[in-house]
């Protein structure tokens, strides 16, 4: 598959909305790269069912560096709680490498969309309804937290996400402020990414009918043009993060899964 120009573009438009969104939800940009990249990835040849798996590991190498841009942002203002990432990322490394070596591999693309839509959806409507924690909530011992990073990084490297659309509602169930959140979650797409992107080089290795360029399931040359211009806008989201208000913030991300989840459940069907 050549890199032409209009591929380029494309992926460069692609790394500035995800980036930008990786600053102001803390989601890594994941849910918006994956349905996007497998329409890129579809419309130029690439077999439904492998784009979808290319398109999720492809977003969740991104996030290595989208991550870092926008954690150091949130950092400066003193808003990520690194006494949560340190008892969660433990567990996140454990599910993220038991989801992207083994179940990823198993699971048909048009699997993987479903869940992908269905799950998002779940998100998009937990974040809608704003039900209130009870008060005497709190985030939970080391044992409570390896166990919930399991599960984040497990559900994000069956979706291609940073985890934000698990961490976030967990955190804010659990009491946290939602800027917090979202700066915290953007710390854990990190490890998330990381541990999910090296799980998918190896267990693609075998795989019939990659394009060129793909290493594993992984497709280098969207990595490295999104990557590229997505840390650029990221502390752009931060900042606009930290002026919006709490429910203008939760009205966008709920709202932005919806869309997503329904591309992803069309692309389920016609796989």
């Amino acid at each position: 598959m050549p890199l032409d120009p209009l591929l380029i573009f494309e992926l460069a438009v692609l790394g500035l909305g995800t980036g930008f969104l990786a600053g102001l939800l803390g989601i890594g940009g994941g849910m918006l790269m994956v349905p996007f990249i497998t329409f890129i990835l579809s419309a130029r040849g690439v077999e439904a069912d492998l784009a979808v798996k290319m398109a999720i590991a492809t977003s969740m190498a991104t996030i290595i560096f989208t991550s870092i841009s926008s954690v150091r942002a949130h950092h400066k203002r003193g808003a990520v709680r690194w006494d949560i990432v340190k008892g969660l990322a433990p567990g996140i490394v454990l599910g993220s490498m038991i989801a992207s070596l083994g179940v990823f591999a198993l699971l048909k693309g048009s699997w993987l969309a479903f869940f992908f839509a269905g799950f998002v959806s779940f998100s998009a409507t937990q974040m809608l309804i704003d039900k209130k924690p009870k008060a005497t909530r709190t985030i939970p011992g080391t044992p409570g937290l390896i166990g919930a990073g399991s599960v984040i990084g497990f559900l994000s490297g069956l979706v291609g996400a940073g985890g934000g659309f698990v961490s976030v509602p967990f955190m804010t169930w659990c009491n946290v402020a939602i800027h917090s959140a979202v700066a915290t979650s953007a710390a854990l797409g990190f490890p998330i990414a990381l541990a999910n992107a090296v799980g998918y080089v190896i267990a693609g290795q075998n795989v019939q009918n990659l394009p060129a360029g793909a290493v594993g399931y992984i497709y280098l040359p969207a990595l490295l043009v999104i990557a590229s211009v997505s840390v650029l806008m990221a502390p752009l989201g931060v900042r606009a993060a930290h002026a919006l208000p709490v429910k203008s913030l939760k009205r966008v991300f709920a709202g932005l899964l919806y869309m997503l989840a329904a591309y992803m459940l069309y692309k389920g069907i016609t796989a």
